[in-house]
């Protein structure tokens, strides 16, 4: 029987040019008959890549022991440290419980969720939960966050590896985070020996609970019982063999499937693209930010090139088109793609009318073609009147939303034959109309979508705690509003009894309701709010940003930040003087505060941020949705992210005031922010405080799409109502 001294295993491992998983992580676990592993964050997530090697480690009689840290509020780990209270036992528990109910929650990870159960409750793997006392490595820690693993073969060898790897989709998978990995080999010299022996007695201590500094225990009896009532002993090795199944479809679907370190769709890719197909290959994916919904059109594209289609990618901005550039690149370098560009500068496809040689069927046996452009170029007249529609024509549609707005409509006059939309919020708040025209083009949904919870309880994404800071307006702040209001209930009356439908009051109407909204968003108590929150909670070292709302804002929360002695307060925007670059490189590196306007939304991904505080108070579920989803992104030692968001309340209630409304909205982005964290008792006062002015908190809804298209500066406009 081969061992871990048959493999070729080399000193250290680095992602991109390393396949850890494959080339070390995966045939290092088949051979091996014990493992050891301390880890930071653990996610099941792990066995979506390791189910061939599982089923050998388990066929060895293989023992598995796990040390990992829980994902727990400040309270909860301050009650811990406190001495294993009742209240702090209660809460691992249901933390614990929670997640491994996400889990059977989800289509894509129930089955993974009955292996793991079936496998705790055989003995084959048991569990310890860690925490980081006070004084732990001489400075205040929370989190426990090493990275040790040691494996051992039935011949007595062993392996020790240590580095940033996790035990994640993100840590293992090529697609994943950036991660290395050092490997000790016992057989190879007296120090990777002396190297083992070390590691070896570190986890020892930490399973006995003896290092100092750190507190380990077992699973809390109740959560052990919720994991393993869940398990299956007849049915779990078929869940592993259709497991092995669908990563065999999924090298299928890869655009990359001959390269070195190739990728390869995650399980719920998969899901969506088969459900995709069997529909007809139409429907929208609506899918979390942060899981991939890019790499996913990729392989169907892939799918549409061996069909002989011709896509067509439309994306909503001038930096997603650059970005939607190197991806297709990437993916298909060999044998490589003809690409048109159209928008962002790029005017070659107007020359001689070559769009419309371009969009016509490809011959058998000639190179793939396809076309990426702005949605603005798109929907001009000059290119509708050049495309050559057909079912050879592959639509896919990046950020799907905007093509609902009023002057985007027109792409929808295009004869296609596949359409895939790409949203983590397809449907337009405020806007049933153009709800409807999206999803009748593209035909709905494709079912299940793959929510947030998914994309955490998949290791996708980085759980985050909520925390809601309530403001007043001030009094001339509020007497502003309710004039505003005021003149939306007499245009709202004029609108109803208009029998025509005069398109311009609708339009009014909303210019309006923005402009009432912007008086929320610049509550001139939120820079208060702001030095007082990062006073509170700011460490160095940590990765913050502050959304404004415009630049007054923004001038005066960095100033305010300053004042009070906030170190590194960087500002970011699209107007900024300077390097953009340089201060993004300067706050991955050394941490501080990045305070900006609609930073993250513009597809500048900084998946260090550990914090955010919102500012703008958006009302548009779409805005906010999708930057909670990039601050979640996931990045090496980054287990739990915090968002700060201050909820602006009314100054006072008076009688016929209808000040509810403001609250109402206000709260739409709080049930979706605490219902998805970790710690949901976080709105327990907003709750109270909907009830003082008879609001129900649990049905609270409202909100407005704002497209590209409509004024910036809506409190100058003159809307005569």
């Amino acid at each position: 029987m081969a061992g871990l001294a048959d493999l070729a295993l080399k000193r250290a491992y680095h992602k991109p040019e390393d396949d850890i998983a494959s080339s070390f992580y995966l045939p290092a676990v088949a051979v091996s008959n014990a493992y050891d592993r301390a880890v930071g964050y653990f996610s099941s997530t792990v066995f979506l890549v390791a189910w061939p090697s599982l089923k050998a480690f388990v066929a060895n009689g293989g023992k598995m022991r796990l040390i990992c840290s829980p994902v727990l509020s400040d309270d909860d780990h301050a009650a811990m440290r406190e001495g294993y209270s009742d209240r702090a036992n209660a809460d691992l528990a249901e933390s614990l419980k929670a997640s491994f109910a996400a889990m059977m929650a989800s289509e894509a990870l129930m089955k993974p969720a009955v292996v793991l159960a079936s496998l705790v409750a055989a003995g084959v793997i048991d569990c310890r939960v860690a925490w980081v006392g006070e004084t732990a490595g001489g400075r205040p820690k929370r989190l426990f966050h090493d990275k040790t693993g040691l494996l051992t073969d039935a011949s007595g060898n062993r392996v020790a590896f240590k580095g940033s790897m996790n035990e994640t989709w993100p840590g293992l998978a090529f697609d994943g985070n950036l991660e290395s990995v050092d490997v000790f080999a016992s057989w190879r010299d007296d120090g990777e020996r002396e190297r083992i022996a070390d590691e070896t007695e570190y986890f020892e201590r930490l399973w006995t609970n003896t290092w100092p500094g750190v507190i380990t225990q077992s699973l809390p009896d109740s959560a052990r019982a919720e994991i393993v009532s869940a398990a299956d002993a007849a049915k779990w090795p078929e869940f592993i063999d259709d497991i092995c199944l669908t990563l065999e479809q999924a090298a299928g679907w890869s655009p990359e499937a001959g390269k070195q370190g190739r990728r390869a769709p995650r399980p719920h890719q998969v899901a969506a693209l088969e459900a995709w197909t069997d529909r007809g290959r139409r429907g929208i994916f609506e899918h979390a930010t942060g899981s991939g919904k890019t790499f996913t059109a990729l392989c169907a594209m892939n799918d549409g090139f061996r069909r002989g289609d011709v896509p067509l990618v439309l994306v909503p901005s001038d930096l997603l088109l650059k970005q939607w550039d190197a991806e297709i690149g990437a993916a298909f370098s060999d044998p490589g793609v003809q690409l048109l560009i159209c928008g962002g500068g790029h005017a070659d496809w107007r020359a001689d009318a070559r769009l419309r040689s371009w969009t016509r069927p490809t011959s058998s046996g000639a190179r793939p073609r396809a076309i990426l452009s702005t949605l603005q170029t798109a929907t001009s007249p000059a290119f509708l009147g050049l495309v050559s529609g057909g079912s050879h024509l592959f639509m896919i549609a990046d950020e799907v939303h905007r093509l609902g707005a009023i002057g985007a409509r027109q792409i929808f006059t295009l004869d296609t034959g596949a359409r895939l939309g790409l949203s983590a919020t397809p449907r337009r708040a405020g806007d049933p109309e153009g709800t409807k025209a999206i999803l009748d083009y593209f035909e709905g949904v494709v079912p299940p979508p793959f929510t947030l919870m998914d994309a955490v309880a998949a290791g996708a994404l980085t759980p985050y705690a909520y925390h809601a800071h309530p403001i007043r307006l001030e009094s001339d702040e509020q007497a502003r509003w309710l004039e505003v209001t005021e003149r939306i209930r007499r245009l709202s009356a004029r609108s109803q009894g208009d029998a025509d439908g005069q398109p311009g009051l609708q339009v009014r109407l909303k210019l309006l309701l923005i402009q009432r909204a912007r008086i929320v968003k610049g509550a001139r108590r939120k820079v208060e709010a702001a030095t007082a929150v990062l006073s509170q909670h700011f460490r160095p070292g940590q990765h913050w940003i502050v959304y404004c709302d415009d630049q007054g804002q923004l001038g005066q929360v960095k100033a305010a930040l300053r004042s009070r002695g906030i170190p590194d307060v960087h500002e970011y925007h699209s107007a900024m003087i300077g390097d953009r670059a340089r201060t993004l490189a300067f706050f991955n590196e050394r941490g501080g505060t990045v305070v900006s306007i609609r930073c993250l939304d513009e597809g500048v991904d900084i998946p260090a941020v550990s914090h955010a505080l919102i500012l703008a108070s958006s009302r548009n579920p779409r805005e906010f949705i999708q930057r909670r989803g990039r601050v979640l992104r996931r990045y090496p030692g980054k287990a739990l992210a915090h968002i700060h968001d201050v909820i602006v309340t009314p100054d006072r209630a008076e009688e016929g005031d209808d000040l509810e409304s403001m609250l109402t909205g206000e709260l739409v982005r709080a049930i979706e922010f605490g219902s998805n964290a970790i710690n949901p008792g976080c709105v327990a006062d907003l709750k109270r405080l909907a009830a003082q002015f008879g609001i129900d908190f649990d049905t609270a809804a409202g909100g407005f799409e704002v497209d590209d298209d409509e004024p910036a500066d809506l409190e100058k406009e003159s809307i005569d109502a």
